[in-house]
């Protein structure tokens, strides 16, 4: 399918395997332990100390203590490279804590770099500076935070306002006023993206502080809409709370609608009306419900507690004063404008967090604009689904109106997870009206019919609900139930079927539900399901219908009638009945016995009394105990041999009256509203688990925040505030607020984001010092591109297009020859044990070029023995340890792949043993090894005089490939079958050819630098050098488009990769080289780009002497 690609279904397969390791550093987490670390942080090459630092990183992922590293990392904060120095400030931020006394060394340096020009490094610096929780340094901190709430650049100015929090969880108590107004100044920062962070530290250090608020309020209402999407939400609370602390609720919102009655108990207003009582509207709303929302807003965990346990105490109105009119009330509108279009944004907390505004403090008539919006978060992930349904239960159980008309919108789908549908039921059968239950019950059918028997179940349960608030709908519900019960498949034994069962269950209690609004009119409803009593063989329906056996004993003429035949059967079932059936037909045959009629009494006292032998008999200690109880509570009806005449008159004994009150008494009716029930703010965690989560806040009381006189505002103190908004909002349209911008060091508007008083506090204080050297724009441009590259791991994409416009401008090419090099080629050594660890004994080795004579799949290394002891080394040699002691499991998944094609071809091929090495000697010998893996090292043995030291020897990426001979054609005809994702490239520096020309005066630049970079690749990598060629049109100090190609096959697959280097910039001057590779090989081509990319950068030994 992909032949003229070149690429088949198995290279495809390799690819997509190890997509999620692209572009990263995913191997560093494949070899935990690795002893090279130390030696690498010492190096004079900070390539090095990168590869050494996020190696340290990685093992801390991994859950590896790495603290005895503390001391040679932090003497590296003082180095040049940016990206050294950010994983320095990563790794102090972890240790810092165990290593006080050495993180106290590097505050020095943290302040150095607060007066760094760069505002990636003064970002970087105040926050390791904050996230290192000692209270030694928390002033300092603090001052630093301080003078970055004042910096030019938008970025360090939010690490501000994120640092904030840090320092407040350290409780300097004396340092609150300073920290508070910090959090002020930040406030009123032009920057959307500083008031985010601002309104985040407002929340958790100071909530209550209205008086910050009230500054910048009408600038944080102008500047919601552009703050990010999670400071959004963080904002709306804040200036939420600030108008109900400050104005109180709106007397024409939803929440205080009670207090609009008119006579009849309805308030009418635009399609809605407030049903105050038993009213069966089908768009009424409850008034007490809406009450109770209202309050649970607003109290506290102590309020709620005292008025769950004395309810009649509680008071259902808000004082006047608590209360004001959005129409003169100017911070209302302002809060109600601002977050309306927020209900259109593309993330469901912010939706949520508008949508609860709205519904707190919008007028009535307007709260319908939050339902599209929430209706539009159904669509999204199953997990927001849920939530949202969560927070539109309460609003629909408050106006079930408002969702009326949209109950398509609930309707299930197949994909949706169970609870989801649970919710989607009971939204169905809270907003159901006589106009759409027709189609609603349609649904249910089909529903009833869903394999998942809970969600069926469910179902059922909500007809019932239906049913109950509907008064037009109970005769089709009931007829449909009946037929319920009556199917066949509930006929048979279910007890082992707990899903068939719950569907039976609900059936049986949702009539039950149906028969108590009207019980005299469904007489004939109850007898059939006592009828049904000898079919139904789950012992929960069961237990149901008996329970309204005793409980409608009375009713009518026909079921008093029945009773003796009934309870014979009871009687005669009763030692084969479940537990909680048995307990049931107890108290059915006791009440019963305590309404008997004086013809029916004698039997019925007989069937009781041998009912209680039963039970006194009984396995259960329930039954047993229930039948001790009940046969206490009835001695006196079992004494006599008729009934009394007059119950209440010939009562003699407290027992008399037990009877009469616990069964000659009607049930309660079920209030639909419990004063136990608990609601929390919109869009809150708590509204979700229905408990008050960690860090949950009510709204505070309405009107609590009062000003004093010389707070209030005057006439100049509002006209001013009203110019610094038009000027910031003005200042706030030049700004460029996107990614870059707030990375950007440019400071050229700096003024526009601090007043003149700032700057003074600037300038004084010696703290930070930032740089004020003039340079140019390109300059600029290129070091805050630089800047930006390092911080975002930014992977260089644009590579591609320029060498593609290099093409299309430059297309006459020359050929530059090149000599024999071969001779001055010197491979890179590697240390395999140092003579600290071999006491005395030195081991280096070199990869060569040469080709294995065993295998393809082997390379060739020579190892370099040196004696640096006094005392000879006998018997010296290398052995390959056995695959079976791997245990780490991700190098065994990598093995395993390897072994499974090449299991007969060994891994190492056995040295000739060194017999003696005398002191200062040195001996070298070759071997040839297989490695598992690219980037895995190869575990060894090494045997001296009789000891075993493990050694690893890492695999160079640069001599697992071999020279593939090929002309340009042929190297371009295989360059164009690999593109897309089997190319990619890397931009690099390379200056090893500027030394190198102030020492050969005269030489040809051009040809120095070919051979520069000739010598630098073949010295690291075993290649093949196709063509060098260069643009005719460069002059004599242009080196632009200058391209090498190297053409290689990996060893274990001899699939063909092809390297493309292409120079730019002048001869004399450090070069920008862009590294391209085509391969089928993702992985192994990215590694070893990686691997070109450094070496490209690193200076040679020849340049540097």
């Amino acid at each position: 399918m992909f032949n003229q690609f070149g690429s088949t279904a198995e290279t495809l397969s390799k690819a997509s395997a190890v997509v999620l390791r692209i572009g990263t550093d995913a191997h560093l987490y494949d070899d935990p332990e690795d002893v090279n670390i130390a030696p690498l942080l010492d190096s004079k090459f900070e390539s090095e100390k990168c590869e050494a630092l996020k190696r340290l990183l990685a093992l801390i992922a991994q859950g590896f203590d790495v603290s005895n590293f503390f001391p040679q990392v932090v003497k590296n904060v003082a180095s040049q490279s940016s990206e050294v120095k950010k994983l320095v400030y990563l790794y102090l931020l972890h240790y810092a804590e165990k290593r006080p006394n050495e993180a106290l060394l590097s505050i020095n340096y943290f302040q150095k770099d607060l007066g760094d020009p760069n505002p990636l490094v003064r970002a970087w610096a105040l926050r390791t500076m904050a996230g290192i929780r000692l209270h030694v340094i928390a002033p300092l901190a603090l001052a630093a935070v301080g003078k970055c709430a004042r910096d030019p650049a938008v970025y360090v100015r939010k690490c501000a306002a994120n640092a904030l929090p840090k320092l407040h969880d350290l409780r300097l108590e004396e340092h609150a006023p300073a920290v508070e107004e910090l959090v002020g100044i930040l406030l009123n920062d032009h920057s959307p993206g500083v008031v985010g962070a601002a309104a985040a530290a407002f929340t958790s250090i100071c909530p209550n502080n209205f008086k910050l608020i009230r500054k910048n309020y009408k600038k944080l209402c102008q500047i919601l809409p552009d703050v990010e999407e999670w400071g959004q939400i963080l904002l709306i609370g804040t200036l939420l709370r600030y108008v109900v602390a400050r104005h109180g609720l709106v007397r024409e919102s939803l929440m205080l609608s009670i207090h609009g009655l008119d006579d009849k108990g309805f308030y009418e207003k635009d399609g809605l009306s407030l049903d105050k009582g038993d009213g069966d509207k089908s768009d009424s709303f409850d008034a007490d419900l809406v009450s109770l929302v209202s309050k649970c807003y607003i109290e506290g965990p102590d309020e709620y507690l005292s008025r769950s346990s004395c309810p009649e105490t509680v008071s259902s109105a808000f004082n006047s004063k608590e209360t004001t009119s959005i129409a003169s009330n100017e911070d209302v509108k302002i809060l109600l404008q601002c977050t309306s279009p927020l209900l259109w944004s593309n993330n469901s907390a912010v939706v949520l967090a508008a949508a609860g505004v709205q519904w707190i403090m919008a007028p009535l008539e307007d709260v319908k604009k939050i339902v599209k919006p929430l209706l539009f978060l159904l669509r999204s992930s199953t997990a927001s689904k849920y939530v949202v349904l969560c927070n539109i239960l309460v609003f629909a159980k408050a106006v079930p109106s408002l969702f009326a008309p949209h109950f398509e919108d609930f309707f299930i789908c197949s994909s949706d997870a169970y609870q989801v549908k649970a919710h989607k039921l009971e939204m169905l059968s809270l907003i159901a009206t006589t106009a759409s239950i027709s189609s609603i019950l349609r649904e249910f059918e089909d529903y009833i019919k869903d394999p998942d028997r809970r969600f069926a179940a469910d179902t059922v349960a909500a007809i019932g609900l239906c049913a109950k608030r509907l008064p037009t709908v109970p005769a089709t519900c009931l007829d449909g139930l009946l037929a319920l019960v009556r199917q066949e498949s509930f006929a048979g034994d279910l007890e082992s079927v707990d899903e068939e069962a719950g569907v039976l269950v609900q059936a049986v209690m949702s009539i039950q539900t149906i028969i108590e609004r009207d019980p005299l009119s469904h007489e004939k409803v109850i007898i059939q399901l006592f009828r049904s009593l000898d079919s139904i063989k789950v012992a929960a329906a069961r237990a149901t219908i008996i329970w309204m056996i005793g409980v409608y004993c009375s009713l009518g003429h026909i079921i008093p009638r029945m009773l003796t035949t009934i309870t014979k059967y009871l009687a005669w079932s009763f030692k084969s009945e479940a537990s909680e059936t048995k307990l049931q037909i107890l108290n059915t045959t006791a009440k019963v016995l305590a309404n008997a009629e004086v013809d029916d009494f004698q039997m019925l006292k007989r069937i009781v009394v041998y009912v209680f032998e039963l039970g006194e008999c009984d396995l259960s200690y329930d039954v047993r105990d229930r039948t001790r109880f009940l046969k206490k509570l009835l001695s006196c009806k079992l004494a006599c041999h008729e009934p009394a005449k007059d119950s209440v008159a010939s009562q003699e004994s407290i027992a008399e009256h037990v009877v009469e009150h616990v069964f000659g008494r009607k049930l309660k009716p079920f209030s639909p509203l419990a004063l136990q029930n608990r609601f929390y703010l919109p869009g809150s965690l708590s509204q979700i688990v229905l408990h008050a989560a960690p860090g949950y806040e009510p709204l505070p009381k309405p009107c609590s925040f009062v000003f004093e006189e010389h707070d209030q505002l005057s006439d100049s103190d509002k006209h001013r505030e009203a110019t610094d908004l038009n000027g910031s909002q003005e200042s706030s349209e030049t700004v460029d607020e996107d990614g870059s911008s707030e990375y950007d060091s440019e400071s050229s508007n700096g003024s526009d984001f601090s007043s003149d008083g700032d700057e003074k506090t600037i300038s004084n204080d010696p703290l930070i010092q930032i740089s004020e050297v003039a340079v140019s724009a390109d300059q600029e441009e290129l070091r805050s591109k630089r800047a930006l590259d390092l911080w975002l791991d930014e992977q260089p994409s644009t590579s591609n297009q320029t060498s593609s416009a290099l093409d299309r401008n430059q297309s006459s090419y020359a050929k530059i020859s090149i000599g024999d090099l071969g001779s001055r080629v010197k491979p890179k050594s590697y240390t395999l044990l140092d003579p600290g660890s071999g006491n005395g004994l030195k081991v280096d080795y070199t990869f060569l070029s040469e080709v294995s004579t065993v295998s393809p799949l082997h390379v060739c290394v020579e190892v370099l023995f040196e004696n640096s002891s006094t005392e000879p080394i006998r018997e010296v040699h290398l052995e390959d340890e056995e695959v079976m002691k791997v245990s780490d499991s991700a190098e065994q998944t990598l093995v395993g792949k390897a072994n499974a094609s090449y299991n007969n071809v060994p891994t190492i091929i056995p040295m000739e043993e060194i017999s003696c090495l005398e002191p200062r000697q040195s001996a070298k010998r070759l071997i040839q090894v297989r490695f598992h893996h690219h980037l895995l090292p190869m575990r060894l043995t090494l045997h001296y005089n009789g000891k075993k030291v493990p050694v690893k020897l890492r695999p160079d990426l640069g001599y697992l490939v071999k020279p593939f001979s090929m002309s340009v054609e042929e190297f371009l005809a295989t360059e164009s079958r690999l593109p897309g994702m089997f190319e990619y490239s890397r931009r690099c520096t390379f200056t090893d050819h500027v030394k190198d020309s102030r020492m050969e005066n005269g030489k040809d630049k051009f040809l120095s630098i070919c051979e520069s970079i000739t010598l630098k690749v073949l010295s690291n990598s075993n290649l093949h050098l196709v063509s060098v060629d260069l643009p005719v049109a460069n002059t004599l100090e242009d080196a632009t488009g200058l391209r090498l190609r190297f053409s290689s096959k990996i060893l274990s697959s001899e699939i063909p990769l092809l390297i493309t280097i292409t120079v730019e910039g002048k001869c004399t001057e450090v070069l920008n080289s862009t590294v391209k590779i085509n391969c089928e090989e993702t992985v192994f081509g990215l590694n070893l780009l990686n691997r070109i990319a450094n070496f490209m950068v690193e200076p040679s030994s020849s340049a540097t002497l």
